[in-house]
């Protein structure tokens, strides 16, 4: 796997409220835009491997559904995680 517990922790920690929170939005939208860079990493290398597009394209739009559910819950949380992130949009 790509991410050590270790990482996934430090990535928890720092988008969400400790590093075991892995079920609130801005940890999950964190973890899914570093799942998305890897595989846009991997897709610039092999250019055939539609699996993985496929897979890139239904993630994008889970992080989409996420990011909108944070924009109808809290507006600010959602401005601060697409700020952390550095996410157009």
């Amino acid at each position: 796997m790509y991410l050590t517990l270790e990482e996934k922790g430090k990535l928890f920690a720092k988008h969400g409220k400790n590093e075991k929170d892995s079920g609130s939005a801005e940890g999950q939208i964190a973890l899914m835009t570093q799942r998305i860079e890897h595989i846009s990493q991997h897709l610039k290398t092999n250019r055939k491997d539609y699996n993985s597009e496929r897979s890139l394209v239904k993630l994008v739009g889970k992080r989409r559904n996420l990011l909108d559910y944070l924009m109808k819950k809290d507006i600010m949380r959602y401005r601060a995680i697409v700020k952390e992130l550095g996410l157009r949009k």
